[in-house]
């Protein structure tokens, strides 16, 4: 048979999905238009979103910008603005003014968060609807950056259920919920992987903890699951840690339990 890798499922995907967070020119990985360029083209079949991170948006050059989210677009790669914009707009009660910024960059996706603003239901419902209809795709993060107590699994659920029927494509939760989750309950991932709107989910990794930790919630959620938070230097060994290559995975791939041959 031929030499290959494991298959995965091409894009658009439905489950296993990356998405990346640029930070710009950064330590993590120099993801201007000559960076991210070079990036893609090794790498863009692995990568399904791209946050422009916090207020870059805000701080950049619009051509820059333009110039990079041009670069994800031709590379079917999703870009979208972080929801530190929609915070920072919400303050200074400015929300009208996201999507002119938006469309002026070339964005055609943004992120609504509560990580240091509180919406009402009403509120949040509004805003993934009128944003949804503007033509713009919508992903709703859940979580605080600090929180006092672990979130409760059914309160995640009508989250969840409430965000996609108001028109958001995808629920991000909030990487240190994850971890006060886990630290209340060991067996918490494992019992929110087997539930049926799991699939809905990206779960946000910390890039300072990489591989370590992504390699845990592959072992937890399985292979396939969606991860946020990505960044650009973590997008190609992410993918091999998927498919079993790497230390931090024990190179699964040569495990003859898995192998085609076997038994």
């Amino acid at each position: 048979m031929p030499l290959a890798l494991p298959p995965r499922e091409a894009k658009p995907r439905r489950k296993g999905i990356t998405a990346m967070i640029d930070f710009g020119p950064d330590s993590f990985g120099w993801t201007g238009p000559n960076g991210v360029a070079d990036l893609l083209g090794a790498a863009a079949g692995y990568i399904d979103y791209a946050k422009i991170y916090a207020l870059n948006a805000l701080l950049l050059p619009d051509a820059f910008t333009r110039d990079v989210v041009g670069l994800y677009r031709d590379a079917d790669i999703v870009a979208y603005a972080g929801g530190i914009l929609f915070e920072h707009a919400y303050r200074q009660r400015a929300t009208d003014e996201i999507a002119p910024l938006l469309r002026r960059l070339g964005i055609p996706a943004l992120e609504i968060s509560e990580n240091y603003v509180t919406l009402d239901d009403d509120e949040r419902r509004r805003f993934i609807d009128s944003f949804d209809k503007d033509g713009f795709q919508v992903i709703y993060e859940f979580g605080r950056k600090q929180q006092d107590a672990p979130f409760a699994l059914d309160a995640l659920r009508a989250l969840v259920k409430d965000a996609m029927e108001a028109g958001a494509h995808h629920v991000i939760v909030e990487q240190s919920e994850i971890d006060a989750l886990v630290a209340a309950n060991p067996n918490a991932l494992r019992e929110l992987a087997a539930l049926d709107w799991f699939e809905h989910l990206l779960i946000e990794a910390d890039p300072y903890r990489f591989p370590q930790q992504h390699a845990e919630l592959l072992r937890a959620f399985g292979p396939d699951v969606n991860l946020a938070n990505i960044a650009p230097g973590q997008c190609l060994r992410l993918e091999g840690l998927r498919r079993g290559i790497g230390r931090a995975v024990n190179y699964g791939i040569l495990d003859e339990s898995r192998s085609p041959d076997a038994g």
